[in-house]
């Protein structure tokens, strides 16, 4: 099992994190809680150790089921949340103020039924909170000993030197951690975010690395999306910035990509999802791949991903034809 080192800390994970935003029945959840139970232990027994949910994964769904399933094996796994979205009414009810993220996470651990959050993740940015008053927050809770390691989701470049320079000016502890969006369609962080992170001790556990399931070849020019597609359900969903989403997964670049995609994975007789991680996995900088399977055989096929090393010549093919494209910097790339 190849396990890596979060940023600067002694924080040992998989290569594989086991995203569970899709484990529940709320929103665009599908996986119910014998499937999602039957993955946890499966990823488990194959010596993975690192869970990645959120307190508005499935309105809370998500961490009452991953609590459940690893409740006899809680000193197996490196267990990560996420606070920060709207929770709650009220003006104090989201953010990364004081108020609304102890009430986040002492509302996490309860769902999750633990003492202690291994890896406290900021869901998003915020424009309204001083950074100083985030950062002092989360090191209390730190030193309360109900978060051993703290870390951050869809911050920029920018956003990331301030929280660890706030972090110095109040004796806090520092992230260790990011988690953004990253893949052979998205790739604007190789440009600023991932150098930083470098400079920083700050580790990457990168989501959507198959694009929204571009990459694994959901998606045809000559036909719509099925209905249990990602796109699919977006639309279905109903949220406007759900549907901006949606329609900006499948584009032209993505589609030639996937092609690329597909025709390496035929010369190594594996699936064009395999690849794409195998990809992701190998990239520098990249500390673990978040999956998100629905089911189970989606695990294992995403899972074979991690035991593909690509040559060479084909990486460098992949990397060609993706080539950095142009988007913004500010690190809210997609809704999750």
């Amino acid at each position: 099992m190849d396990y890596r080192t979060m940023g600067r800390s002694g924080l040992k994970v998989s290569q594989a994190c086991l995203g569970a935003m899709n484990f529940g029945a709320v929103g665009l959840a599908s996986c119910g809680e014998a499937e999602a139970i039957r993955i946890i232990n499966a990823f488990l027994d194959a010596g993975h150790n690192f869970i990645d949910t959120a307190d508005i994964y499935s309105g809370g769904q998500s961490e009452q089921i991953v609590g459940r399933a690893i409740a006899a094996r809680r000193d197996e796994v490196v267990l990560a949340t996420k606070g920060h979205m709207p929770a709650g009414p009220g003006p104090n009810g989201r953010g990364s103020s004081r108020v609304h993220l102890t009430r986040a996470l002492d509302a996490s651990l309860s769902r999750l039924g633990t003492d202690h959050i291994d890896l406290y993740q900021v869901h998003q940015p915020d424009d309204e909170t001083p950074i100083e008053e985030t950062m002092a927050t989360l090191d209390g809770f730190v030193r309360a000993g109900k978060v051993r390691y703290l870390g951050c989701s869809n911050y920029s470049a920018s956003r990331i030197v301030e929280a660890q320079w706030a972090a110095e000016r109040v004796h806090g502890t520092p992230f260790v951690s990011l988690q953004p969006q990253y893949s052979l369609v998205a790739r604007d962080i190789e440009a600023e975010v991932l150098p930083v992170c470098a400079r920083h001790g700050v580790g990457t556990l990168i989501y959507s690395p198959l694009a929204g399931g571009v990459l694994a070849g959901r998606y045809r020019r000559d036909r719509g999306p099925d209905a249990d597609t990602r796109v699919a359900r977006l639309r279905a969903w109903g949220a406007p910035a759900a549907r901006r989403f949606a329609d900006g997964i499948v584009t032209e670049r993505g589609l030639d990509i996937a092609e690329a995609v597909a025709g390496v994975a035929a010369e190594l007789d594996t699936t064009s999802a395999a690849v794409a991680l195998a990809w992701a996995a190998a990239r520098p900088g990249v500390t673990s791949v978040i999956i998100g399977p629905r089911t189970f055989d989606q695990y294992e096929q995403n899972l074979a991903g991690f035991d593909i090393a690509l040559p060479e010549e084909l990486a460098a093919r992949l990397d060609k034809v993706s080539g950095p494209a142009p988007g913004p910097l500010d690190g809210r790339a997609a809704p999750r």
